[in-house]
């Protein structure tokens, strides 16, 4: 399950923590994260949120969605191995072609580096008029190429 901010990150640090992080956290705290022995994460989001990634990790979730203001390798040394990383590459780069694409794929896994905890996506949604051939070309960068950090 994610529960998406894209406009907290416009919000002062005092603003965010009221409005958006006091309500997100209570939403983590009564949703059902266990069912059937089978472990329910959950993912918060908020664009732009990278000044309050450890706020956000210590919310109650199981993983922080990163938008691509923030770099993944950074991102993990300031939350560690608390929480899983989800992102966090430019929607923008879509636009451009498979070669770069791929390009971009391999600099993120490199720097999030070797282990688990990433869960590879893009750091928001998939903009109109992106070609699909890029989109899969995508997918199947991230699968060839993230199998030699995250075995």
């Amino acid at each position: 399950m994610q529960i998406f901010d894209t406009w907290g990150g416009v919000l002062t640090t005092p603003a965010y923590r009221e409005f958006s992080l006091a309500y997100m956290s209570r939403i983590v705290s009564r949703l059902t994260k266990l069912r059937d022995g089978q472990r329910i994460p959950v993912i918060l989001f908020t664009k732009n949120g990278g000044l309050w990634l450890e706020d956000i990790a210590s919310s109650g979730c199981a993983c922080v969605g990163l938008d691509w203001t923030i770099e993944i390798g950074t991102a993990r040394q300031r939350i560690g191995s608390e929480v899983t990383l989800q992102g966090n590459m430019d929607p923008s780069i879509l636009y451009a072609s498979p070669t770069r694409i791929r390009e971009e794929v391999a600099r993120i896994l490199a720097d999030f580096g070797s282990g688990s905890g990433h869960v590879f996506n893009l750091g928001h949604g998939i903009t109109p008029g992106v070609n699909p051939d890029n989109v899969a070309a995508f997918v199947e960068s991230v699968h060839e190429l993230s199998e030699r950090y995250h075995s």
